[in-house]
């Protein structure tokens, strides 16, 4: 199985001129296409670059909490976070949790997307998750 090497969607191949798909993709890859974190989250790095809601600055001010700094007020460019599909060792270091970029909130771009977040795993996603489980037992 494809992601059982790979552990996240980024490009492979000769960047920009031709992405090989190894990880079995050359775009976007649906949610449950590689293993979620410890924490159960999916595509935390990699696949599209996640909008957040804060708005940009260069630094995090020294009197703000530690857990989950809020961005300024008011701003121009949005915070996005975690990389993408079009990420490559060669280019684009950025594709890791922490990573932070920014962009005006009207952009777009087939890299670009949002985290829904919810208590509980859709209908779908359990079982996509439960044949796959079972295919890896196999």
């Amino acid at each position: 199985m494809v992601y059982l090497q790979f552990r996240m969607n980024i490009w492979q191949g000769d960047f920009p001129n031709v992405n090989t798909g190894e990880d079995g993709f050359k775009g976007t890859a649906p949610v449950s296409s590689f293993p979620s974190s410890r924490n159960g989250l999916y595509n935390m790095v990699g696949n599209v670059w996640e909008w957040t809601q804060d708005w940009w600055q260069t630094r995090h001010r020294a009197d703000v909490a530690l857990k989950n700094p809020k961005g300024p007020p008011t701003g121009t460019d949005k915070v996005k976070k975690g990389g993408s599909y079009l990420c490559h060792k060669s280019y684009c270091y950025r594709y890791r949790c922490a990573a932070r970029s920014q962009n005006t909130p009207d952009s777009s771009a087939s890299n670009l997307g949002f985290r829904c977040a919810a208590d509980s795993l859709p209908g779908y996603l359990q079982d996509s998750l439960h044949h796959k489980k079972n295919k890896e037992e196999l």
